[in-house]
């Protein structure tokens, strides 16, 4: 769709853009480039998310990029008048928590999963939302700050783990536009002390706890763990030369969060989570990238011997 279609759409509108719950930095990057992209045409914004953000690499680009961002306890004011934009997420996603306002947007790089009906939509499947974001200043000669250019280029650079994961041409020609517009220092300054103490031993859990089985890669946290430690350690033990499928998952209060991620071209890993975890749990995500959730009132059925029971079903759709 032509970008400028959603101008007209959001006029004279007070409008959020609201990422996932716990937004990482390709949502936070593409929102912050929307909200942008937006107010060069004249549509103010606020930037919205529900849950927390857990990655330390997230919460840094707040403060080198200057990122203005409203959690769920500041959005009294939401009225079901008020449009939204939902961005790297969709309507009825289990990762999106449906607040009072109108959603009559979307943009997003992930398959659609429950079909929704927006004035405006935009989904494709290429490596990072951002690259959508950075399309529209493309195609419209919208000016772009050296901010916005170089959070685009990190929105860009972490979701497709540096070019190998879902990589599309679309990424690759608009990181290259946004980097040239970027200021680079503040890309480098991104890398800088992104891992915290305390996640060591969610990371010494997953090495302890570790199984493979015919190329399959599956180990347990056994304590509350966040969504984004358990995707970044999913990545981490997918990197193993015996491993081309990585299933690793958190036994939390709330319930069991898995990650999952897949480097077999037969294997998708948002219909083998979803499929998994069916009757019990929601999951899904891309073909190399995927999440999944049983909650607490479920996890009876995997009471007992979990982690046999959770390799028993995932092993059960990878050998068909």
């Amino acid at each position: 769709m032509n970008p400028l279609t959603l101008i007209e759409i959001l006029k004279n509108h007070k409008t959020y853009i609201q990422t996932h719950n716990y937004p990482d930095p390709d949502a936070i990057a593409s929102a912050f480039g929307l909200q942008y992209f937006l107010k060069q045409h004249g549509i103010d914004t606020c930037i919205c998310y529900d849950g927390k953000v857990e990655k330390l690499s997230t919460k840094k680009m707040f403060d080198v990029f200057g990122i203005e961002v409203l959690a769920s306890a500041d959005l009294a004011q939401m009225t079901e008048k008020d449009y939204i934009i939902t961005v790297d997420s969709q309507k009825h996603n289990a990762n999106l928590t449906d607040f009072i306002g109108d959603e009559v947007a979307c943009i997003d790089h992930h398959p659609t999963y429950i079909s929704c009906e927006y004035q405006y939509k935009d989904v494709r499947i290429v490596g990072a939302c951002a690259s959508l974001i950075a399309e529209y200043f493309y195609k419209t000669d919208t000016e772009m700050s050296a901010d916005v250019a170089a959070a685009l280029a990190y929105g860009i650079k972490m979701d497709t783990a540096d070019f190998i994961r879902g990589v599309t041409d679309l990424d690759i020609d608009m990181f290259a536009y946004v980097y040239k517009r970027a200021d680079t220092d503040k890309i480098e300054c991104m890398y800088h002390d992104v891992l915290e103490l305390e996640d060591l031993k969610a990371y010494a859990a997953a090495i302890n706890n570790i199984h493979i089985q015919d190329g399959a890669g599956f180990a347990v946290i056994p304590f509350d763990c966040p969504d984004a430690l358990i995707a970044i350690i999913s990545d981490f033990i997918l990197s193993l030369d015996v491993v081309d499928i990585s299933v690793i998952y958190a036994i939390r209060r709330d319930g069991i969060k898995f990650s999952v991620r897949s480097e077999r071209k037969d294997i998708d890993a948002g219909a083998l989570v979803k499929q998994a975890l069916e009757g019990l749990g929601s999951g899904g995500g891309h073909k190399s990238m995927a999440g999944g959730f049983i909650p607490s009132d479920h996890m009876e059925a995997v009471s007992g011997q979990p982690t046999e029971w959770i390799e028993r079903m995932f092993m059960r759709h990878i050998n068909r």
